[in-house]
């Protein structure tokens, strides 16, 4: 039974004929303030701008922080956040806050057109003096995309009539701001059910049971990827060129300034006609006028 104001308001409510609102009480006080400061350390750390809508999201994702924490609420999780001492929280809350939305072959057309119109082409250039190949998967979240990517590849080399991927010095950067994805990406360990999203002769080659409920990737696709966190706003450690960038689903989150230094970034690290596959909610119109389109979500830098 309800008691004091509340109740008997409850009650001559209910006697009314206005409608009953809905209370949903918060774990922990989440003001206007905490809110602004945690949206201004995520944009300044990721370029990641959150808006008003994103509010709810940010107080589900965080508020286990504080459970694991014993922090009562998020006043002082922010003054944790904003001190000299709290690099490591600011990571977790990066990693917390970060969408992880992944999937094997997602946007297959992609991978089709990697197969069918960029290794050819590629492999046509082979030589025992040019046997360089390097693609970067960005924002690479828990390793589906990376894994994807070292399939289609060996798959379209070996149709390009250019023999396997032992003929090239092939590497696959996966980066991703997520730490724990990365960790979890370098293991090559899924859910038997998401497994089945890549093509039945390629899953039979490259994926491996482990037990009823897990498959792993094969050794031969591990050797291929190189996983290391990266925040793509900070200064990038490996100096190119590469052939081809994946960067899907991640410039979204970033205001258009953001994106128009990043996306001259990429520019400049691909080589002369590199390749640049972006996500399907994404398009560099008034953003950047160094890659032409030739594809669905598909550019090649302009040389």
């Amino acid at each position: 039974m309800q008691g004091g104001a509340a109740g008997r308001r409850h009650a001559a409510l209910l006697r009314s004929n206005e409608p009953v609102p809905i209370v949903r009480e918060r774990e922990f006080e989440f003001r206007d303030r905490d809110f602004a400061t945690i949206a201004r350390l995520v944009k300044d750390q990721t370029g990641i701008a959150l808006s008003e809508r994103k509010r709810d999201l940010v107080y589900g994702r965080l508020a286990r922080r504080l459970r694991v924490l014993g922090i009562a609420d998020f006043a002082e999780y922010c003054d944790i956040l904003s001190s000299p001492a709290g690099e490591a929280e600011r990571l977790m809350m990066i990693n917390a806050i970060t969408t992880n939305l992944t999937g094997f072959f997602r946007e297959g057309h992609h991978f089709q057109f990697l197969s069918d119109e960029v290794l050819p082409g590629l492999a046509a250039a082979w030589s025992p003096t040019n046997r360089r190949m390097r693609i970067w998967s960005a924002g690479c979240s828990s390793g589906e995309e990376p894994y994807s990517i070292a399939m289609a590849v060996q798959a379209g080399l070996a149709q390009a009539g250019r023999g396997g991927v032992d003929r090239w010095d092939l590497k696959i950067l996966a980066t991703d701001i997520d730490t724990e994805m990365i960790a979890w990406a370098k293991q090559g360990r899924y859910d038997r059910r998401r497994a089945e999203a890549i093509p039945a002769h390629l899953r039979k080659k490259h994926v491996e049971a482990v037990d009823d409920d897990t498959v792993e990737m094969s050794d031969a696709l591990k050797s291929l990827i190189v996983f290391n966190p990266l925040n793509l706003l900070e200064p990038w450690p490996m100096r190119g060129p590469f052939d081809v960038i994946f960067c899907r689903n991640v410039v979204i989150y970033f205001d258009k300034p953001t994106q128009r230094v990043l996306f001259d970034r990429f520019a400049d690290m691909l080589t002369a006609q590199g390749w640049l596959f972006i996500g399907h909610s994404e398009s560099l119109f008034n953003v950047s006028d160094r890659f032409r389109l030739v594809g669905r979500t598909i550019y090649r830098r302009v040389s």
